[in-house]
């Protein structure tokens, strides 16, 4: 094997913080998960002689596959030789970064964490954590207000927008190559806009803006990619290179530092735009099938002399 390639293989960062978040909530939504189960079975057992009054199932297995799921992106975008590669390649930086902010949020958020998290508190912090969430986002809070205001779709959008925007401005990308402390926030401040964006798309809990429509979520999804295809393009066919730290660092596997770049911008251009435009196409799949559940009218509703008179007809 190369050796590069095989000490780039075996260069993981094994950075105790984030392993410890992780695990920790790893441990509480799977405990959170299984409590929810056993009520689940429970309810179930006493429902069967009432049927129809148990209809959802509110701790299904692919809820916890998709939290791990998401867990485990963010452990290798964060832990595994990727994080390595990126200070040294642009591509590697980017596959990181859509990993943070296309992948891992969208996963978690299916998996309705909020809800089921607070189920995985041990003894009284449990309700400690329920009431004092309660009295935040009951819907005559002052709190729920002031979030709902500033997580507004369009807030949202455009703090995405300026995230994107300026972690990707030569001046701020250096400084984060250059400093674990701008490098840790920035990756913070991807993850964190990525989950209040995927928060409007997924419709996770908690729900404190009823108005998003179906309709809605659609159009806000497809509006990330422009902002993302445009970074992504200007990289792709810039004619010098954009971020000084590549030309500073030893070269691997004869990768050129306008090769990375365009790889690296073709990355973010095309896979990256794709993750919004297949969230697009799944809920424009939702949306048809809640049409298609909806009961036909019969001919005698549409059919009659009064419903086919042309408006003004009686004029």
């Amino acid at each position: 094997m190369n050796p590069i390639l095989k000490a780039a293989l075996l260069s993981w960062g094994w950075r105790i913080d984030v392993i410890i978040v992780l695990a920790l909530a790893g441990t509480i939504y799977t405990r959170g998960w299984w409590v929810l189960r056993r009520r689940t079975a429970q309810v179930r057992n006493w429902s069967k002689r009432r049927p129809g009054l148990f209809r959802r199932q509110l701790a299904v297995p692919e809820h916890l596959v998709l939290y791990w799921l998401g867990i485990f992106f963010i452990g290798l975008a964060l832990l595994s030789p990727i994080d390595v590669l990126g200070e040294q390649l642009f591509l590697m930086h980017m596959v990181q970064h859509l990993l943070l902010v296309m992948v891992a949020p969208p996963l978690l958020l299916l998996a309705n964490p909020m809800a089921v998290m607070l189920w995985g508190l041990p003894g009284k912090g449990r309700y400690v954590a329920g009431g004092v969430v309660g009295r935040l986002l009951h819907r005559d809070s002052a709190t729920r207000r002031r979030i709902r205001q500033v997580t507004q779709p369009g807030i949202v959008w455009m703090l995405w927008a300026v995230m994107v925007f300026g972690w990707h401005d030569p001046g701020a990308y250096n400084a984060a190559l250059r400093s674990e402390l701008v490098h840790d926030v920035e990756h913070l401040t991807f993850f964190v806009a990525g989950m209040l964006f995927w928060w409007h798309v997924t419709g996770a809990g908690p729900r404190i803006h009823p108005g998003f429509s179906q309709v809605g979520r659609i159009a806000f999804t497809l509006a990330a990619i422009p902002p993302n295809m445009l970074t992504g393009v200007v990289l792709a066919f810039a004619r010098a290179p954009v971020y000084s730290y590549y030309e500073s660092v030893p070269r691997l596997w004869g990768i050129s530092v306008m090769t990375d770049q365009q790889l690296g911008g073709i990355i973010m251009w095309i896979p990256g735009s794709m993750m919004y435009l297949i969230a697009a196409l799944i809920l424009i799949a939702g949306l048809l099938h809640e049409e298609e559940r909806k009961p036909v009218m019969s001919e005698t509703q549409w059919g009659s002399d009064e419903t086919m008179r042309a408006p003004g007809g009686d004029l």
